[in-house]
C-alpha cells in the first residue's frame, strides 16, 4: 500500500473514531455489522480475543470497538459497527452502521445473521449488498438452529445471494477461520460472482433511471449510483447530509439533479405512488425477497421450534408472573451478593490494612514527618483501602450474575415487564435496561441511555438514572439495615430479612425512577413516548468462563479504577479536615456543627450530613467519615464488628428513625462525582448535569422532612 493510501485510510477511519496505529494502517478494514441479539460481539471477541480498542463515534454518543486479527499472512482491522435492524436510519446506531458502510471505505462488509430467525436478519444483508458487492454472509448461531432443528441450506442461499455465506457458532469458534478465508478472497481482489440486486415495481425501477445518469456523473463512482438515486428519491435528510460531508458539495442543489428529480417525483406521482409512501413500497419489496428467500434456504423440521422459549415466556413476561418473578430474582441476585460478599471482604480488609503496616514501618524507617505519613497513610491508603475492600467483593459477586441475566437473554424481557410503566411515564421502554445497569454503576448506567434513541427520552432516563442504588451504596444500605431492622432476627434469617428490606428499597427507589420521569415528561421534558422495537432473543445458554472474564475486565475493574481515582483525593481532603484544628475543635466538627440544624430537620444529624458532602468522590466512604467524626480519630477507621459500630451510632443518638432516614437520603441524593463527570460528557450541557445533581437531591431532602416530621408528629419515636 503507498503512503497516499495509507494516510487517505487513516484520515478516513480517524473520521469515524479510530485512531489506528501506523502499523495497523496497513490492514484491511473489516467493518463488522448485523442485527442486535445476532452473535456480532461474540465474533468480533472471538476473532480480535483482547486486542482490541473502544471509542466514541464523533459527534454522536455511541461506542465502537475496533481490533485486529491476523489470517493467511494477512493483517486486519476488525470495526464492529453498532447493531441495527436497517441501514434505513431511524436512530444514533443505524446512522453510524450506514455512514461507516458507505463513506468508511471498508475493503469488506461482513453481515452476521441468526440462523434461528434468519428470514428476519436478510433485510440488513439486501440493503448492504445495495451499497457495496464486497459482501460475506455469517450465518451464526448455527449450533442453536439445529438444537431448534432448523436446517440452512448455505449452498442454495450463497447461490441465490451471489456471495460467500458462511455457518458458523462463534461461540465455540466453529467456522470462523472458513469465515476469515472469505474474508481473505474478497478482499485480495477476487470480486463475488453476481450479487443479487433488488429490482422494485417498475414504476420506482422507471423513476430511479430517470434519475441515474446526473447522480452518476454527480457521484463518479465515489458512491453507488443506484442507491444514491434511490435515497434522493426517499428524501432521506440525514442521509443526504452525510452525503453533502462526504462529497463536499450539497447534491440537492445541483441543477441536473434538480432537474431529473422533479421529473421522476412527477412520473411516480403520476401512477400514484407519493413520496410519504416511497419507502413503504421499498421496505414491502425487501420484506417479500426475504420470505423467498427464506422459503428457498430454510426448512424447519418442527413446526413449533420456538415451543420452550414461548413457554417461558408465558411465566416471565406475563402480566401475572413477570414482574413477581423479576423481583424475585432481585432478591436472589441481592442475597447472593450479600451472603458472598461479607467474607472476602474482610479478608481483603485484612490484607489491605497489613500492607499499611509495613508502609507505616516504612515510613518510620525513612524518618518521614508525622504530617506526611498521616496525609498519605492515614488519608489517602486508608481511604482507597476502603473503597477497594468494601466495593471490589460485592461487584465480584454482583456483575457476573447480571451478565448472567443478560447471557440467558433475561434483559430485554425485564423492558418488556416495564414498558408499559415507562409508557405511562411517558418515557421509553429501555429505560428499564439502563436503569438495570445502574444498580452496578450509575456511571455504567448513564453511558448504558445512548441505546435510546429520542433525545427526550435518553435526557429522562440519564436523570432519573440515580434514583436506582449502585454498587457503592449497597454498603451503606446493608449496614444500616443489619443494624437496625435485621438485628431483631437470628442466625440465618438475618441475611433473609435484610435482603428483603433491601429489596423493598430498591422497588422504592424504581417507584420514584417512574414517578420523577413522569414529571420531567409533563414539564421540562414534555413530549409523548416514542415507539421501538424491543427483540426477545432466545435464551442461550451462558459460557460462564466467558461471563466471569468479561465481568471482571469489562465492568468489575472499570468501575473499581474509576472509584478509586475519585476516592484518592477525596481521602487527602477528610484528612486534612480532620487534622486542622481552628478554636479547639477540628473544621470537620465545625463543618458538622454548622450542618446539624438541617440535619435534625431531616432526622438526621450534622456528622452525617457532612458525610454525604465528603463521600461526593465515592458513596463507599461515607459510614467510614461517620465513625471517624464520631470518634474524633482524625483517619478513617473500622470497627470489626455490626455490633460495635450500633453501640457507637446508639450512643450519639440514632434511632429507628435514624435509620430510615439515613437509608432515605442514600437512597435520593446527589450523583456521585464519576457519575456527574459521565452526564457532562454524555450530555454536553451543564444545565441538565446541574438538574441531574439537584433533582434527586430535593426528592430526598423532602423526603427526609416529611418522614422525619410525621414520625414526631405521632410521637412514634
Amino acid at each position: 500500500m503507498s503512503l497516499t493510501n495509507q494516510s487517505m485510510k487513516a484520515r478516513v477511519l480517524n473520521r469515524f473514531g479510530l485512531n489506528i496505529t501506523l502499523e495497523a494502517q496497513q490492514d484491511k478494514i473489516i467493518a463488522l455489522a448485523g442485527n442486535p441479539n445476532v452473535g456480532k460481539s461474540t465474533v468480533f471477541n472471538s476473532l480480535t480475543g483482547l486486542n482490541q480498542h473502544t471509542g466514541n463515534w464523533p459527534g454522536k454518543t455511541v461506542g465502537n470497538a475496533y481490533g485486529r486479527y491476523r489470517h493467511e499472512n494477512k493483517n486486519y482491522t476488525i470495526v464492529d459497527i453498532p447493531g441495527t435492524y436497517s441501514l434505513m436510519a431511524n436512530s444514533a446506531e443505524e446512522e453510524i452502521a450506514r455512514d461507516f458502510i458507505c463513506f468508511g471505505n471498508p475493503d469488506a462488509v461482513v453481515v452476521v445473521a441468526d440462523a434461528t430467525c434468519l428470514e428476519r436478519n436478510l433485510s440488513l444483508l439486501l440493503q448492504t449488498l445495495e451499497i457495496t458487492d464486497r459482501v460475506v454472509l455469517c450465518v451464526n448461531l448455527m449450533d442453536e438452529a439445529e438444537n431448534k432443528h432448523i436446517r440452512i441450506d448455505l449452498k442454495k442461499l450463497q447461490q441465490f445471494l451471489g456471495i460467500p455465506v458462511v455457518g458458523t457458532s462463534a461461540r465455540s469458534g466453529q467456522g470462523l477461520g472458513l469465515l476469515m478465508t472469505e474474508v481473505t478472497r474478497l478482499v485480495s481482489g477476487e470480486p463475488n460472482e453476481t450479487p443479487l440486486q433488488i429490482r422494485y415495481c417498475d414504476e420506482i425501477e422507471h423513476a430511479t433511471a430517470l434519475l441515474l445518469p446526473a447522480v452518476q456523473k454527480l457521484v463518479n463512482g465515489r458512491l453507488p449510483a443506484r442507491w444514491t438515486a434511490l435515497r434522493l428519491l426517499d428524501m432521506d435528510e440525514s442521509l443526504l447530509s452525510s452525503i453533502e460531508q462526504y462529497l463536499g458539495s450539497d447534491i440537492q442543489k445541483d441543477e441536473d439533479i434538480l432537474i431529473c428529480l422533479s421529473e421522476a417525483v412527477d412520473y411516480l406521482e403520476r401512477n400514484g405512488i407519493m413520496r410519504n409512501s416511497l419507502r413503504d413500497r421499498v421496505v414491502s419489496r425487501i420484506v417479500v425477497l426475504c420470505e423467498k428467500i427464506g422459503h428457498i434456504a430454510i426448512k424447519y423440521d418442527k413446526a413449533d421450534y420456538a415451543a420452550r422459549d414461548r413457554k417461558i415466556d408465558k411465566i416471565l413476561t406475563s402480566k401475572l408472573t413477570g414482574i413477581p418473578v423479576m423481583l424475585l430474582l432481585l432478591f436472589g441476585v441481592l442475597w447472593l451478593t450479600i451472603s458472598g460478599a461479607n467474607y472476602p471482604s474482610s479478608i481483603l480488609a485484612g490484607g489491605l490494612f497489613w500492607i499499611e503496616d509495613r508502609l507505616r514501618d516504612l515510613f518510620t524507617l525513612l524518618s518521614a514527618p508525622e504530617w506526611l505519613t498521616g496525609a498519605f497513610l492515614g488519608g489517602v491508603y486508608r481511604t482507597l483501602a476502603w473503597v477497594v475492600s468494601v466495593m471490589l467483593p460485592p461487584m465480584a459477586i454482583f456483575f457476573p450474575l447480571f451478565t448472567l441475566l443478560e447471557d440467558l437473554g433475561y434483559l430485554p424481557r425485564i423492558a418488556f415487564n416495564l414498558d408499559n410503566l415507562f409508557r405511562k411515564a411517558c418515557a421509553h421502554g429501555k429505560q428499564a435496561l439502563t436503569m438495570c445497569m445502574g444498580f452496578g454503576c450509575n456511571a455504567a448506567g448513564i453511558i448504558g441511555c445512548r441505546i435510546i434513541d429520542s433525545p427526550r427520552e435518553r435526557l429522562i432516563a440519564i436523570i432519573t438514572n440515580n434514583f436506582v442504588p449502585c454498587n457503592g451504596r449497597f454498603p451503606t444500605l446493608i449496614a444500616v439495615i443489619a443494624m437496625f431492622f435485621a438485628g431483631a432476627v437470628a442466625g440465618a434469617f438475618a441475611s433473609l430479612v435484610s435482603t428483603l428490606t433491601l429489596t423493598l428499597a430498591i422497588v422504592l427507589g424504581v417507584t420514584a425512577t417512574i414517578y420523577i420521569s413522569k414529571i420531567l415528561s409533563k414539564t421540562v421534558l414534555k413530549g409523548l413516548p416514542s415507539s421501538f422495537t424491543l427483540e426477545l432473543p432466545p435464551y442461550r445458554r451462558p459460557q460462564i468462563l466467558r461471563i466471569i472474564v468479561r465481568s471482571v475486565f469489562d465492568r468489575t475493574l472499570f468501575v473499581l479504577g474509576r472509584a478509586v481515582t475519585v476516592a484518592a483525593p477525596a481521602g487527602l481532603v477528610i484528612w486534612l479536615l480532620a487534622n486542622i484544628y481552628a478554636g479547639g475543635a477540628s473544621l470537620l466538627t465545625h463543618c458538622a456543627v454548622f450542618l446539624d440544624p438541617f440535619g435534625r430537620l431531616m432526622g438526621l444529624d450534622g456528622y452525617i450530613l457532612l458525610a454525604f458532602i465528603l463521600g461526593f468522590p465515592a458513596n463507599e466512604i461515607v459510614v467510614p467519615i461517620i465513625i471517624m467524626s464520631y470518634l474524633s480519630t482524625g483517619t478513617l477507621i473500622e470497627l470489626e464488628h455490626l455490633g460495635d459500630l450500633h453501640t457507637l451510632f446508639v450512643s450519639r443518638g440514632w434511632t429507628w428513625l435514624t435509620a430510615v432516614s439515613m437509608m432515605l437520603f442514600c437512597l435520593f441524593h446527589w450523583p456521585c462525582g464519576t457519575t456527574l463527570i459521565t452526564i457532562k460528557k454524555e450530555t454536553g450541557s451543564l444545565k441538565w448535569t446541574f438538574l441531574s445533581f439537584a433533582i434527586p437531591t430535593v426528592t430526598g431532602i423532602i423526603l427526609c422532612i416529611v418522614t422525619a416530621n410525621i414520625v414526631r408528629f405521632l410521637s412514634l419515636v
